[in-house]
């Protein structure tokens, strides 16, 4: 048994990409050579001879070889094309030896395309496509890929056997369905166990003793089932030993905001920092703070706010100017839309509290991920799932082309005549041959001739802020890129029309349609396409509005992404597994994992 390669397999490992066995286990052969003797020869079909070599002739294209095969007693003709001049060296007249290649019947007689000799016979050698030569990858497999070896590699013997057999078969065949969910179990397990090891537990010395149940009682509203677990959640992971770590998705509109506000509750008497991506956002969650948690004295700190002593706060919500400040010691740290974020940037707000303790650590983001996302997530930062949302939405999604503009610009005025909003999403800012669709600087004209109160922003516009403030209290209709994905709330807002939608992530897509509806309000979005015939994708998108279904739909056309720093497989999280339709082989080896410890 080997389970660590020597200094010079480990180079081989590296050029393979592997890390351990059971990654090597997971590049099985590609197919197989049969290196038995042959009984009969058939056309077209690889062949093993013992054979005499008679006569060798050369020309200037091909190197011809008269073999007498003694296991077949039969002449056969071997012929390589374009022989090198080393072939020559294989093939001494009057040597016997073993060969193999593909047997052909041309007029009337066998002949052998390209013999090899062969060192030796009587097995079914396997044939990998990997970097390495391919008797160098054999002999490596044959050295490291064991029964007891992946055995002691954690794996469950049944899936251990398995991936020997897929190396090492007695008769290849075809992959079956059960070989197949083995090797994405082993990979699966492979790469769960690598995110647990990086996950690290601090001891702090903050507990959370706020009463969360008795707050929650001073509501003028019922906070969802799926709000109250993951503020439960939180309360088991603040009055404990060790630092949380925590990560809280939410539906678009779920309400996680007031489990923000909840968790600024129980981590009392301790003080809580807050940063959001944006100002508009910061001071959103400012306003809800200070109207739900009146007993708290909060502090608003942008790029804006004079930089004075912080000290008597109990609850800081900022920007990313926090990062510029000096804050005093806190017990709870949160980052809302965290994905908004550099990894440098929360990490620096986690570190720059006056702390002696490590800080209890809370992200948030709204958006929703497939339900094997966070098992897998979950093995190295905790997870909780917001799923419901507080009043049912009332959002109807239409995909439309050219010919429906006509029926777009009626319902656009008719939504303005009743002092309600629209957005409209571009896929550029200026215009490009490459694209399609008209930019927004191609289109403002349109929009600002007809219509009153028509705004424009950008990612580029170093304003947006201000505009986006401006259309909330003043505008009729905002022309903007993506910018307005996340945060924003805007009561009216009632429509929301995305140009080029087959261009967008269906996730991204659902962040846009969030925007309207946020209210209870009656919302529409319509999907505004140039191309022609059925879009499978959009369909299914317009006749679902659970961000979590859509996030798994979106993964069947992206690749998953990747977790783990440094990962070797090509850029790809997964060479077996499908994150979009593995849920039960994920839960069956989160399962497995949590057995073994």
């Amino acid at each position: 048994m080997r389970l660590s390669p020597n200094s010079e397999d480990a180079d081989k490992f590296r050029r393979l990409g592997v890390l351990n066995i059971t990654e090597l286990a997971l590049l099985i052969p590609s197919s197989f050579e049969d290196r038995r003797l042959s009984s009969e020869l058939t056309h077209n079909a690889p062949c093993v001879i013992d054979a005499t070599v008679e006569r060798v002739t050369r020309t200037p294209k091909t190197l011809r070889i008269v073999f007498f095969a003694h296991n077949l007693d039969e002449v056969i003709e071997g012929i390589i094309f374009n022989p090198k001049p080393y072939m020559m060296h294989a093939f001494v007249q009057g040597s016997r030896g073993f060969y193999g290649g593909k047997a052909s019947w041309d007029t009337g007689k066998w002949e052998l395309i390209h013999p090899l000799k062969l060192s030796q016979i009587g097995s079914i050698v396997p044939v990998y496509k990997t970097p390495l030569r391919a008797d160098v990858m054999r002999r490596l497999a044959a050295r490291y890929v064991s029964v007891e070896n992946l055995l002691e590699e954690g794996l469950p013997p049944e899936v251990a056997k398995i991936l020997y057999r897929l190396h090492f078969p007695a008769v290849p065949l075809a992959l079956t369905e059960k070989e197949l969910r083995a090797l994405k179990f082993a990979e699966l397990y492979n790469y769960l166990r690598r995110l647990r090891k990086k996950r690290r537990y601090h001891p702090t010395s903050y507990r959370g003793a706020g009463d969360a149940k008795r707050w929650m009682k001073t509501l003028p509203f019922e906070l969802t089932d799926d709000q109250k677990g993951a503020i439960e959640h939180i309360r088991r992971d603040l009055a404990g030993e060790n630092a949380a770590r925590r990560m809280i998705v939410g539906d678009v509109g779920s309400g996680k905001t007031m489990v923000i506000l909840a968790s600024a509750v129980l981590m009392r008497p301790y003080r809580s920092i807050l940063m959001a991506p944006t100002t508009i956002l910061a001071a959103q969650l400012y306003e809800e703070a200070c109207k739900f948690l009146p007993d708290f004295k909060i502090a608003l700190v942008t790029n804006k706010t004079k930089k004075t002593s912080l000290d008597g706060y109990d609850f800081i919500i900022g920007t990313h100017a926090l990062l510029y400040r000096d804050l005093p010691e806190a017990g709870l740290v949160m980052v809302d839309e965290q994905h908004r974020f550099g990894t440098a940037q929360r990490h620096a707000l986690s570190r720059i509290t006056d702390n002696d303790s490590p800080p209890h650590y809370l992200q948030f983001s709204a958006t929703p991920i497939p339900r094997t996302q966070a098992m897998i997530d979950s093995a190295h930062i905790d997870v909780s799932l917001i799923r419901q949302t507080p009043f049912a939405k009332n959002i109807q999604t239409r995909l439309i082309g050219k010919s429906g503009f006509p029926a777009l610009l009626e319902h656009i005025r008719s939504e303005i005549s009743q002092d309600r909003q629209i957005l409209i999403i571009y896929p550029l800012v200026e215009q490009s041959e490459a694209i399609n669709y008209q930019s927004i600087e191609e289109a403002r004209g349109y929009w600002e001739k007809n219509f009153e109160n028509v705004y424009v922003t950008h990612g580029r516009d170093k304003e947006k802020e201000a505009v986006l403030l401006q259309f909330r209290e003043h505008g009729s209709i905002l022309l903007a890129t993506t910018v307005v994905e996340v945060g924003i709330s805007l009561p009216r807002l009632s429509t929301v029309v995305i140009v080029g939608a087959e261009r967008l992530g269906l996730s991204t897509l659902h962040q846009l349609r969030g925007r309207v509806s946020r209210t209870g309000l009656a919302g529409y979005c319509y999907l505004y396409t140039n191309t022609s015939g059925k879009n499978e994708r959009l369909e299914a998108f317009s006749g679902c509005l659970n961000g979590f279904e859509i996030a798994a739909f979106d993964l069947r056309y992206r690749q998953s992404g990747d977790l783990l720093e440094g990962n070797v497989q090509s850029g790809r999280a997964f060479r077996w597994v499908d994150m979009g339709s593995d849920e039960e082989t994920v839960k069956e080896v989160v399962d497995y994992l949590k057995q073994k410890d």
